[in-house]
């Protein structure tokens, strides 16, 4: 059992999980810059403890559970944190407007109460994340960079497009994992028969 928990992917996903705290604490303090440094090791610890699952034969039931938890976890306090007034000098485009942050946090829980209720009603637990799901994530982190680089260089023109584009993958993958889930239990259904 402990060798199914203490794997490299998990601990790498619990390494990222105890980051949020230091990021967000950096960030409210002001030092940007160094939780800029501290999202970028986060994020690159999601995408190493994935490739090291699957070449290592090291996924896990725990993994699969944990990880976009630790995804979630990190985007939302991100969002939130970046959307708080006075964490970033005020600029044209920053804070975060309250918009995207209410967009990447409304698509969570969206996501999490259609897969609880579907889990409830039918006992269902075959969840996967979509590909859709995988760049609207993929973009959240780019964006929080973006906005970090904008905010310790003071060069924010681009933020409008970035939260645009947040928003729409955010919208779009939201709604598409209901048809997504819709066929992953259609398949499982087919597949029993």
């Amino acid at each position: 059992m402990a060798s199914n928990i203490l794997t490299i992917p998990n601990l790498l996903t619990f390494l990222r999980m105890a980051l949020i705290p230091v990021f967000a604490s950096l960030l409210f303090y002001g030092y940007s810059g160094w939780a800029l440094f501290v999202f970028l090791i986060a994020g690159i610890s999601d995408g190493v403890d994935g490739f090291v699952a699957r070449r290592f034969n090291q996924e896990s039931e725990l993994g699969t559970i944990i990880d976009p938890i630790a995804d979630k976890l990190l985007m939302t306090v991100a969002f939130i944190v970046l959307a708080m007034p006075n964490v970033l000098e005020p600029t044209r485009f920053l804070p975060v407007p309250f918009w995207v942050t209410a967009a990447v946090i409304g698509r969570d829980v969206l996501i999490v109460t259609v897969a609880g209720a579907i889990n409830i009603m039918t006992g269902f637990h075959g969840f996967k994340p979509s590909r859709l799901g995988k760049l609207s994530t993929f973009v959240q982190v780019v964006a929080v960079v973006l906005i970090l680089l904008a905010a310790f260089l003071d060069y924010s023109f681009y933020l409008p497009t970035v939260y645009f584009i947040v928003v729409l993958l955010a919208v779009v993958s939201g709604f598409h994992y209901i048809f997504f889930i819709a066929q992953l239990m259609k398949d499982e259904d087919e597949s029993k028969k």
